[in-house]
């Protein structure tokens, strides 16, 4: 089975489970193709991720020479087709109100994509979110190229989707993936009632193996741990002003920040303004071993977003055996289990934070030992990276053979 995964950005540091969902796959005996769009700008530190790039196609370096070249290939070999591709193209302009060049760029990358997956004898197309990979991979499937699905992860789809018409990608699909049944949810808005049973639920995946022996949760001083991009959807700024208010009830609270992004001058700026440059760390994006070192350094993962579909470094810091507190949003609740593997709380305020903390901070050691293992039991059951790509092979079998 050969498989093409259309790609925007590809690696990313945020993006690891894509990663891992392809060697997944590949260790199930799934050959892959990765085009993407173009690499990342952010450095990769992680090895893993520089491996993955050196086996990426990269789309746009091709160069617009041989993107036009592909669509007049595409107009020559079959105009009638050719022309519902462009008046598709031109239908998703529309709705996005972003202009026509964008999308007539989506049209070019297409074809090659097209082009490219004939030329591999790919049978199915995967795009991961339902922006302009999900676009490209509909594009090239109108063109002539195989099927295709994609997989949804919010919450970016969730908060566009007429802009993006999900609901056009999703009823042309052969199927389409959501991470978790809010997910789920959320597509059957926008998608035709006829084509509910084409909506999949597949989480992203952990690797067991990774968390074979999670270290037992450190004595002394209160440590947390947040991971993600420094965006505002993801709440580290409510942290931080909750950090503030903690310090005065727990001087030697210590939390570190993972990740960088285009937040971190202002995260930067409140840190320095709260006097919490002894209590808070930025570490920057750390590869996996890093990241891993940090959990297990933590007594709890501290997810205080504003938006989400249902994060990875949950799974990994239940998987690691830590307690967590998150907001209730999205797919979190159907993996965070209020008083048994953490705490959950609203989203957008410190006050309801300042509190999960304190109580994580009067929990006997024994039972926050508990609650990891109880959530690390969770996670293991739920999200195994082989059983999922295990469930999507055979989605894309099916879309094959139909």
């Amino acid at each position: 089975m050969k498989i093409a995964y259309v790609l925007n950005t590809y690696p990313q540091p945020s993006h690891s489970f894509i990663r891992r969902e392809l060697q997944a796959l590949e260790r199930q005996g799934v050959e892959i193709r990765r085009l993407a769009m173009r690499p990342s700008a952010a450095a990769l530190v992680d090895p893993k991720d520089q491996a993955e790039a050196a086996r990426t196609e990269y789309v746009l370096q091709a160069g617009a020479g041989r993107l036009l070249a592909a669509l007049a290939r595409e107009a020559a070999a079959s105009p009638a087709r050719f022309a519902h591709a462009l008046r598709l193209a031109l239908k998703l302009a529309r709705a996005a109100g972003t202009g026509l060049l964008r999308h007539l760029i989506y049209l070019g990358e297409a074809a090659y994509v097209k082009q490219r997956c004939t030329a591999a004898g790919v049978q199915h197309m995967h795009a991961h979110f339902g922006t302009n990979a999900a676009a490209v991979a509909m594009l090239a499937h109108t063109l002539g190229g195989p099927g295709y699905s994609f997989t949804v992860h919010g919450p970016e789809e969730f908060d566009a989707p007429k802009a993006l018409s999900l609901g056009e990608k999703i009823n042309r699909a052969a199927f389409t993936v959501a991470v978790s049944s809010f997910g789920k949810s959320q597509l059957s808005r926008w998608a035709a009632f006829g084509n509910w049973d084409s909506l999949k639920v597949v989480h992203c995946g952990i690797e067991p193996e990774r968390f074979a022996d999670p270290a037992p949760l450190p004595q002394g001083p209160l440590r947390l741990v947040a991971i993600g991009r420094f965006v505002e959807q993801k709440g580290q700024m409510v942290l931080v002003k909750a950090m503030a208010r903690l310090v005065q009830e727990i001087p030697d609270l210590h939390l570190s920040l993972v990740g960088d992004g285009g937040m971190r001058p202002a995260l930067e700026a409140a840190i320095a303004a709260h006097g919490l440059q002894g209590s808070v760390t930025l570490t920057g994006w750390l590869a996996e071993t890093e990241v891993q070192a940090e959990l297990a350094s933590s007594h709890a993962l501290v997810m205080p977003s504003f938006a989400e579909g249902l994060p990875m470094v949950v799974m990994e810091a239940m998987a690691a055996a830590r307690p967590v507190i998150a907001t209730c949003i999205a797919g979190t609740p159907e993996l965070v289990v209020a008083g048994q593997t953490g705490w959950l709380l609203p989203a957008g305020g410190e006050g309801a934070l300042v509190q999960a903390v304190l109580t994580l901070a009067q929990t006997p050691h024994p039972q926050l030992t508990d609650m990891g293992q109880a959530g690390r039991r969770r996670v293991l059951k739920r999200h195994d990276s082989a059983a999922e790509a295990a469930k999507l092979a055979a989605h894309f079998r099916k879309a094959i053979a139909g």
